[in-house]
């Protein structure tokens, strides 16, 4: 007759330990299947992991060889700094996979057996997908083209998503060591239950010393459209250049209307203009009719808010304390 503590043992999922054997995680994803595939970028591609016998789901990138950052420095850098990191606006990071394998590779017209390094990443998996398919995607309900509002989601729902952005932010550069997540864009948000937004993907990421404000590098690597100015054109890296492309977020979470990065300069000067000129008070009124005074006020917050942190002088932009004071301050009116 079992205990009362090993009755409750027995309905407890156990703990998959953080780092993974490359076998596992190949059966867990049905060896890489195309069904099993998430979503693909540069870096990687990621599948749905189904642990047998444990009643879990967890999402596994495998990064690729040829990405633009060599697949080892990806992957030090996101265990580095994803791996500690506890935040509801954070996705977490829960195992890795770092193991050579035997693969047969052409080398001179002869094939021989090489070890290369697999580098695989396993996070919480989240099925309600990215802010970008979310907003954008087919999650979104049609767009009515005549009235122009933005598609079908709710004004608390776009504010509620831009206040756990800018938490996730703020607890970011707040940290003993900073993090600037370099590559902020709605790709990179991921939604949790009750669609709480979480930032993923650090790739990109660079973490400062507390006496550091900003550093500069030679390889300027990030997503056209959301890239500082500064920093595309000078290398130089802060968090200013995080708000930078937070304000690009706010955007299009409040318009409903997406930066189109093939269209645009690389730090979407077009895009930021067609806002700025479109977006009147009498615009925000008739695009979101159905809001309160204290809703309308609202979006034209976060409409100003962007704007500042879209500033090309980085001394101009705020900070993300100040973001997240004026949007709570937002919310309490």
């Amino acid at each position: 007759m079992a205990t009362g503590s090993e009755t409750q043992e027995s309905n407890t999922s156990p703990e998959l330990p953080t780092e993974l054997p490359y076998d596992f995680l190949k059966t867990i994803t049905d060896n890489f299947a195309d069904e099993r595939k998430i979503s693909a970028s540069p870096f990687g591609t990621v599948y749905k992991g189904v642990v047998p016998d444990a009643d879990r789901v967890i999402a596994v990138k495998k990064l690729h060889e040829d990405a633009p950052i060599p697949a080892g420095k990806t992957f030090s850098k996101e265990v580095h700094h994803v791996l500690p990191l506890r935040h509801e606006n954070i996705v977490q990071l829960v195992g890795f996979c770092n193991e050579a394998t035997k693969k047969l590779v052409q080398m001179e017209g002869r094939y021989i057996q090489a070890d290369i390094a697999e580098c695989l990443l396993c996070y919480e998996y989240l099925p309600n997908g990215s802010l970008d398919h979310y907003l954008f995607g087919s999650k979104a309900s049609d767009q009515d083209s005549s009235s122009g509002k933005p598609a079908g989601i709710s004004w608390d729902t776009r504010f509620t998503i831009i206040e756990g952005i800018c938490q996730g932010i703020l607890f970011l550069h707040d940290l003993d060591i900073p993090i600037i997540h370099m590559d902020l864009k709605p790709e990179n948000i991921w939604l949790g239950e009750s669609i709480m937004p979480k930032i993923g993907n650090f790739e990109l990421s660079v973490s400062l010393d507390r006496e550091q404000t900003k550093i500069h590098t030679q390889d300027v690597v990030g997503s056209y459209g959301y890239m500082a100015p500064e920093y595309l054109h000078g290398g130089e890296i802060s968090a200013k250049s995080d708000i930078y492309s937070l304000g690009l977020l706010i955007m299009e979470i409040t318009t409903g209307e997406k930066n189109s990065p093939k269209n645009e300069q690389p730090s979407a000067r077009g895009y930021i203009d067609k806002i700025c000129e479109e977006w009147t008070l009498e615009h925000i009124s008739s695009i979101y009719s159905s809001l309160d005074l204290d809703g309308l006020h609202q979006v034209k917050t976060c409409l100003e808010l962007s704007l500042e942190c879209v500033e090309t002088d980085p001394a101009k932009r705020p900070s993300i304390d100040n973001i997240v004071n004026k949007l709570n301050k937002r919310r309490a009116s």
